[in-house]
């Protein structure tokens, strides 16, 4: 909205003219996001207090978090909210990206609130159905992917509307451009053709996986929200660069016309992310719920999916990835030996990986800030392949 009233009004005050530079707008909608969840963090937790929506801790979960039941969830709202109004402010709403990832953000985002409200209300820690979660998921992760698969191809609105007609004629059987390539780092020239269906399979997993993989690890005071503003923080570089010509062909990236106004959505979700921390710091005060870690999570996968950087994301992602992949294998050598020998074992103390730490004698906090130096490090990895090839 800014931009469109600095653009309409910058012939008769010159100085407007600094509204279409993306950092400006991008430090702004971080310090707006920011602002807008210090301010609104202690009005939005009094009311989730007042409403009753405390959350309903797991009874086979760690015996210490038993202390935290009837604490506010759905601070995920929160974020929300201030992404949302920052973007209102400062983002180009002409742009074809931000459509998609805003989306995904708040779909996923609808789809956790219910999710949180069925736990809340019916006071049951499993909430929404996994089928009926994963559904809607779906629905909306195949939306998007498909939609990506040719803007992300082409530079325009018009060229995209042409790609898809022509994916229709041919049969369904049209390849994509180079750009749409699965790019793996550290190598100047290696990547892998999808054609339209590899790419919209690749895309669906990679913006569901991301968002239940948040999820996953959304389970101790600030351990989710943190990673999740470093990588988004780190995502936002990677767009800004991939939407610069020059930029692009220097670091030998994939150049996508119009993916760096997606440094505006990264700011934002740092901003608010940060703003939420004040406040999801040990002993939290209220919790994220799935409201806030699934629609992050989607938010990262589908900006990942734009800048083409899918590989970076898993290394920089990677505390996601290993609670994800904790909970798998414990579940399914659980399964595995239970059929075999009657009775099931388990490779951790208990799953995700964050409670197996906190079995082990872990204090919370150590859990927590551990991981975020982990992740650290995981995205400083990430941003090297920009320059290591």
């Amino acid at each position: 909205m800014l931009l469109w009233l600095a653009q309409h009004f910058q012939d008769q005050i010159g100085a407007l003219r600094i509204f279409n530079f993306i950092t400006f707008r991008a430090v702004f909608a971080t310090l707006t996001a920011l602002m807008i969840g210090l301010f609104a963090g202690p009005a939005v937790i009094r009311m989730l207090t007042r409403l009753k929506v405390g959350q309903a801790v797991r009874t086979d979960g760690p015996q210490t978090h038993l202390i935290k039941s009837g604490t506010p969830t759905m601070g995920g709202v929160l974020i929300l909210i201030g992404i949302a109004i920052s973007m209102l402010l400062w983002g180009d709403w002409s742009n074809r990206f931000i459509w998609p990832v805003l989306v995904v953000t708040l779909g996923f985002g609808a789809i956790g609130w219910v999710d949180d409200y069925r736990k809340v209300v019916h006071k049951d820690p499993k909430g929404m159905a996994s089928r009926e979660k994963y559904m809607w998921q779906s629905i909306i992760g195949l939306l998007a992917a498909l939609y990506l698969a040719f803007s992300v191809s082409g530079p325009t609105n018009d060229k995209v509307i042409e790609l898809f007609f022509s994916w229709v004629q041919s049969g369904f059987e049209m390849d994509l451009p180079p750009k749409a390539d699965l790019i793996v780092p550290f190598f100047k020239t290696i990547s892998y053709p999808l054609g339209v269906w590899g790419f919209i399979a690749l895309t669906y997993f990679v913006i569901v996986g991301t968002s239940n993989a948040v999820n996953l690890t959304d389970g101790l005071d600030g351990l989710a929200i943190m990673p999740t503003v470093m990588v988004g923080s780190a995502l936002g570089l990677f767009a800004y660069l991939a939407g610069n010509a020059t930029y692009s062909k220097y670091l030998f990236i994939p150049h996508i016309p119009g993916a760096g106004e997606l440094l505006i959505f990264c700011g934002a979700m740092a901003g608010a992310g940060l703003a939420f921390l004040w406040f999801n710091t040990h002993p939290a005060q209220v919790f994220m719920g799935d409201v806030g870690a699934l629609a992050l999570g989607g938010a990262l996968g589908t900006i990942a999916v734009i800048v083409r950087q899918e590989i970076v994301l898993f290394i920089m992602g990677g505390v996601f990835v290993a609670e994800t992949l904790s909970v798998m294998l414990q579940v399914a050598y659980f399964k595995y030996t239970k059929n075999r020998t009657g009775v099931g074992k388990r490779i951790l103390l208990m799953a995700p990986l964050h409670h197996h730490y906190e079995q082990k004698g872990w204090k919370e906090t150590q859990v927590v800030v551990r991981f975020w130096i982990i992740t650290m490090l995981l995205v400083l990895l990430g941003l090297s392949t920009l320059k290591l090839r």
